[in-house]
């Protein structure tokens, strides 16, 4: 039965036409429209991106301008949770400055805000307002390596027994996921406790290297000597357990690391090359 006069089927239905697809932007459009709008997001003196209107259509700029201090002001308080001794020892003024001016240099780089700030300790090297804090950018990364192992995936220890293989040198002991080591030329294990622990005594003395393991929940970090932090540096590298030793050279108490490692969880495997 035709139609009647004036009137067409409707797309998709007998007699009509082809069904037609929504309108989209095209990719190379879309990418161009986001490589605008990120720079401006993060720039305060850039214009506003093209297209960006309000509900009337008019250009989008102080709607735009509220959103683009509202994502600084987001990004800079992800920053300060992630480094609260940092924002402590400098001050909060003068933290949420200084991270005013990090995250316009090194925005987020995935939508998971978990391990944001990875770049944080080597920016606070080379910011010049806080040279005279030589001491900033470790205890940085201290704070950074805690929070890997925080989040580092858990593991099954290895059976203490297992180190009494014949073959130990000529073995690589596989630490845990959570292990970090932060050597550093200052006191950071004590610049952090003195910020973190209530009665903590102040901070004092010089380099420490920090030994960072999670043997239950939360991560623990301690202060070891200069030959444990060398056999660790080593092992972490993939060396052989006899390359290890060598590494922290004939001060070393190997009990006493050895100990310390299968309190705090930190030996998962030993591979034995055969």
């Amino acid at each position: 039965m035709k139609p009647a006069s004036g009137f067409a089927p409707a797309a998709g239905m007998p007699g009509g036409a082809a069904p037609r697809t929504p309108r989209s932007i095209s990719a190379k459009k879309k990418g161009g429209r986001i490589g605008a709008f990120v720079p401006a997001l993060l720039d305060p003196e850039a214009a506003v991106p093209e297209g960006l209107h309000d509900p009337n259509g008019r250009k989008a700029g102080k709607r735009f301008d509220v959103y683009r201090n509202n994502v600084v002001v987001s990004l800079s308080e992800a920053l300060a949770a992630g480094f609260p001794v940092i924002e402590k020892l400098v001050g909060a003024q003068f933290f949420a400055a200084m991270a005013g001016v990090f995250v316009r240099a090194h925005p987020p780089t995935s939508p998971v805000m978990t391990m944001y700030g990875a770049a944080f300790p080597a920016f606070l090297e080379g910011f010049p307002p806080v040279a005279h804090l030589p001491y900033l950018a470790d205890t940085a990364r201290l704070e950074y390596a805690l929070r890997e192992a925080y989040h580092a995936a858990d593991a099954t220890p290895a059976a203490p027994e297992r180190l009494q293989d014949p073959r130990l040198l000529e073995a690589r002991l596989t630490l845990a996921p959570a292990t970090r080591l932060v050597v550093s030329p200052y006191p950071v294990h004590a610049i952090w406790r003195a910020n973190t622990e209530v009665g903590a005594p102040p901070a004092a003395g010089g380099d420490q290297a920090v030994l960072v393991t999670r043997p239950d929940w939360d991560p623990k970090p301690v202060v070891i000597p200069p030959e444990a932090a060398r056999f660790i540096a080593a092992t972490l590298a993939g060396d052989t357990f006899g390359t290890a030793l060598e590494a922290a050279g004939d001060r070393l108490d190997l009990a006493a690391l050895l100990t310390l490692l299968i309190d705090t969880k930190s030996i998962t495997d030993l591979e034995v090359q055969t």
